[in-house]
Order: structure tokens, then sequence, then C-alpha cells
């Protein structure tokens, strides 16, 4: 039955458009089938959103809408999904939390879509999946999608699940499935470029075949050698340390954001929080390195006034990647988005597939060529709407610290001669395919280049303590640590108070290059040589460091159910 007084809002940030319908939900992307076959832009749409069952006796809400999308897809392989997630305020949007599921596993009780799609709900049900159940590709449109909020489990009562001033915002994140299953880390090659190989004379690459424990080894030959890059507290070349058990190695099966996280994917968060918790998130400000401005600095567009820290924060280019992000600002939205970060391992096999033989200096998409992305290529040549192109249809990595002289930096633009990220997944087109669109093995967009991937590295102590927990959507309310992740064994975490969450980025680091590097190996899968640097060890701001130079973007997943 319909519930007249309950609030709902809905924004849909789309590639092509924003604008508000009844709820709200974040939704971009760009779908893919299986490789080597054809990339394709997406649309997606949730529509017709409502309340569907009040039920007093089992303290539950039972949601309904319709969700659609373009060229949706399934293979053999694997398929791409949609994570969705529930917030709920209870008075009228000053605060906000994360919202229970009731149930888990596939299609549970309550819950409904039609037989060609298929619900997942992890075990700690914080969101579910929505993906097809058959194989094929297409437009698909998967009617009366029903889902169900425990709010019990929430601590609230008939009442307040009920009351004027309690509002529901739903988010949705585009990701592809990476499925279990064994694979090559490190590419064979003889050079340095810190890759992983199996001796201080075997150039072969680690072979991970399970989730279990292993050692490093010093030998010359068929073990788990580690190479430094010579990062301060990192690992030696050659030194004997435990992977325990716990440190996701990429074996076992997650979803991968398809994209890095985007200014429009960073607003919708931001613009849940406190307003002490977005002070410790304004990446508008100075601290740490942000961008220290309202301007659009970097291609950057978001805004936020500080000094009215109720208000909203704002950006012009949504499906752009967001920039000015620390370590700690991407594990907060993890945390609040019930993902977890990625480790290093987990990134190689994402980019190079299941048992797939490497090549030596390969790149993302599988080959050892490249066409970088030229600065008068930005088309239409005008302001960047989510529409924009580069004109040469064989371009697909943005590197070497271009000035943008088209689009939003031609004369006259808003981002005039900027450096800076180009919109997520703009490689794609319908007549692409994996290396031409940019594209790892599984679909995830621009693994090497626009931004470097934020990683839990396996070259310190501090990365390998960690589990692999996902985030519960909550962040943390200490005083002066509001808003901040509080998984204790995520890198970074506070040394004094683990309660004050994570403020530090000891044991994280960077793989695939990003926009303001210009060698190439950077941007080679197995290049190594930021992967165990991280700004409090270099002793540089978290966020940016002109004397680091590196920018690094947010790309999240989340351990399969």
């Amino acid at each position: 039955m319909m519930m007249n007084n309950l609030k709902n809002i809905f924004k849909r940030t789309g590639r092509f458009n924003l604008f508000k319908i009844p709820f709200f939900i974040f939704l971009m992307g760009v779908a893919l089938s299986v490789f080597p076959k054809n990339v394709f832009a997406n649309n997606l749409l949730v529509d017709n959103f409502e309340v569907y069952e009040l039920d007093e006796a089992a303290n539950t809400i039972t949601f309904q809408c319709d969700i659609s999308w373009e060229n949706s897809w399934r293979s053999v392989t694997n398929y791409d999904a949609v994570w969705v997630f529930l917030k709920y305020s209870t008075d009228g949007g000053a605060t906000w939390a994360h919202a229970s599921m009731a149930g888990s596993g596939s299609n549970p009780n309550g819950f409904y879509t039609p037989s060609t799609f298929e619900i997942v709900v992890p075990q700690d049900e914080k969101g579910f999946f929505i993906q097809r159940a058959d194989l094929g590709n297409g437009n698909v449109t998967a009617e009366g999608v029903r889902f169900v909020w425990d709010y019990a489990q929430d601590g609230l009562s008939d009442e307040e699940s009920m009351a004027a001033n309690t509002i529901n915002k739903i988010f949705g994140i585009e990701v592809v499935y990476v499925p279990q299953g064994p694979f090559y880390a490190g590419d064979g090659n003889s050079s340095s470029n810190y890759h992983f190989k199996e001796g201080s004379s075997d150039t072969d690459p680690w072979y991970i075949r399970s989730e279990s424990a292993f050692s490093t080894t010093g030998a010359s030959s068929d073990g788990f050698y580690y190479t430094s890059s010579g990062s301060s507290g990192e690992a030696s070349s050659g030194s004997v340390f435990l992977v325990p058990t716990s440190y996701p190695k990429g074996y076992k099966a997650f979803y991968q954001m398809k994209y890095e996280l985007t200014e429009g994917q960073w607003v919708a968060f931001f613009n849940t929080l406190s307003p002490e918790e977005k002070m410790n998130r304004d990446i508008t400000s100075s601290v740490e390195g942000g961008k220290g401005s309202d301007a659009v600095v970097n291609r950057n567009t978001v805004v936020w006034d500080s000094s009215s820290p109720k208000l909203a924060a704002e950006t012009t280019r949504p499906d752009r990647p967001m920039t000015y992000i620390s370590w700690p600002d991407i594990a907060a939205y993890a945390d609040w988005a019930a993902l977890r970060p990625m480790t290093e391992l987990e990134y190689e096999k994402s980019a190079r597939g299941l048992d797939v033989s490497p090549k030596e200096d390969e790149f993302a998409w599988g080959t050892v060529s490249y066409n970088d992305a030229l600065a008068t290529e930005i088309y239409p040549d005008a302001d960047e709407d989510g529409t924009e192109q580069i004109y040469d249809g064989s371009a697909n990595l943005n590197r070497n610290n271009l000035s943008w002289s088209s689009g939003d930096g031609r004369a006259g633009g808003i981002a005039e001669g900027q450096k800076g990220p180009l919109r997520a997944g703009i490689f794609a087109e319908s007549s692409t395919n994996r290396t031409t669109s940019g594209s790892g093995y599984y679909g995830a967009k621009e693994l090497s280049g626009n931004l470097s991937e934020m990683v839990v590295s396996i070259g310190r102590s501090e990365g390998r303590q960690f589990l692999g927990s996902h985030g519960d959507g909550d962040l943390s309310e200490i005083v002066g640590y509001e808003g901040n992740a509080t998984n204790t064994d995520w890198p970074g975490i506070n040394g004094t108070d683990s309660a004050r969450g994570v403020t530090g980025t000891v044991g994280s680091g960077y793989r695939g290059g990003d926009f303001n590097a210009a060698n190439v190996r950077y941007f080679q899968l197995s290049d190594r040589s930021f992967a165990a640097k991280d700004a409090d060890s270099l002793g540089q701001n978290q966020r940016y460091d002109a004397s680091f130079g590196v920018f690094g973007g947010g790309r999240l997943v989340r351990t399969a159910p």
C-alpha cells in the first residue's frame, strides 16, 4: 500500500543530463559486451519508484521500481551489474544513515525481479546487485523490481519509518563481475619496473592459484620474489614476508566499479554528510593539498561554500573522474557505499583476466601498443556535457600532462588550457573494442591512465594486514574526526585511537598512471613504481603534492557473495 507521508527524493546523474524525479539515484556509465565484442554507451534509468507495501508486523517497507539500461550483457565469462543501496534520514535530510535489506542470498523472500534478472543480496544486507540471469546482450528493462528495507534492524520504530520528516535516497553504482580463478601477476619483463616475479634471476610472473597464504622468498627462481620500488617503509627486494590468507589476492570473485569515482558520485556522497563531516571531506579547501578554490582547477568543477556547511556541493561535470581526493577520502566513500578498497593483486586480475598469459610491457587493454589522446581532439569543441568524445577513435590513453585546448579547454572554456582527466569511459564508442576503448579484460575503464588507481599495497606490512572487510555505510562521529572510514583493517587507520577512523595513508599505493605522468612505463599493467608509495611515508600532502605529482582516483570493489 502507498504511504503518502513518506517523503522520497530522487536525483539521477546520467551521461546526458541531470534531472530530478521522485527518489534519488546516481547511475552513470558504459555497458560492455564481453570482449572482443563491441562496447556501447549506456542509458541507465530507474523509473516508477514507489512504496509497494508496509508490513508493520515484520517491521519492513517494500519498495518497487523499474530499472532499465541499454546494451546490458551476460556471457559465459562475466557480466555487468548495478550495486544498489539505500540511505534514510529521520530528520528531514539533516543527517543520513545506511539502510539494511531484509534477507540475503539470491532473490530473497519479498524481493522480486522478472525471471530474466536476478537480485543478489550479500550476507551483510547492505544493498543488492541486480544483473541479468541469462546469457545475452542488448537493451533490457526489469519491471516491478522489489526490495525490502528492514527498518527495525536499523533501530527505527513503525512511527519513525513513516514520519513526515523521513526521507529515503537510493544510490546505484555500475560494476563488473570478476570471476573466481587463477591468474598471473607480473608480465615477465626482464627490466626492473618492480614487477612481481618468481626469483631474483627468474622473470616468470607470480601465479596466484588460490586465496591461501604464501611467503615471499629470496631465492633465484621458482618462488614469490618481491622487488622493491625503494619507498620508505617498503619491504626490500628479496625479503621474506607472509601474505596471509585474509589478504584479498584476487583469486576469489569480486565486483569492481566500471569507472573511477566521478564528481557526480562524490557530490552525491558529500551532500549526505553532516556539516562536521563535510569539513573533513572538503576537497575545495587547501588542507592536505586540496584544490584550494571553488574555481575550476585541473578540470575539477566541484564547488562548496564551507562558510555555509549545510549547503550542498555542486558540480557541472558529473561524469568527470574526481580529483584531489586522498586515501582517507576514498576510504570514507567506500565505507559510506558499503564497498571496500581493492588490492594491487585484484587490480592486475581485473585487467589481465583469468589464466591469461601476460605480455611484456602490456597495458590494461591487453596489448603493448597505445595511442595518446591529443590536446586538440575533444569534440564537439564546446562545453563538455557528458557526450563528448575523442576525435581519434583509436585513442585509448590520457597521459603526458596535456594542456587541453579543445572542449572545456578551448579559449573561453571553463577549463581553458587546463590539464586533467577526461570523462569516465570517453574512449568507448559503438565501434570500439577492448583495445580502442582502453578497457580491462572484464570491462573496467581507464585502468591505465586518466587517474592513478589507489590500491592496498602488498609491499607494506600495514597493507598486508588488510582483511578485505566491507564498509557498513556509517562513518566516524568522533569529534574532530567526523566523516572518516571506520574499518580497522584498512590502511591508514589511526594508530592512536582506531575509533578516529582512517586518517593516514600508510599501506596504500598507486597503480596504472594518471594524466600528470609522461613516462609510458607507469601506465603498463604490471608496473609497480608507485605501488608502495604513499603521502605520509613521503612526508607529503595526502590529496595532492606537486613534489610527488600523482593524482589518485577512486575505484572500489566488493567481494562477491
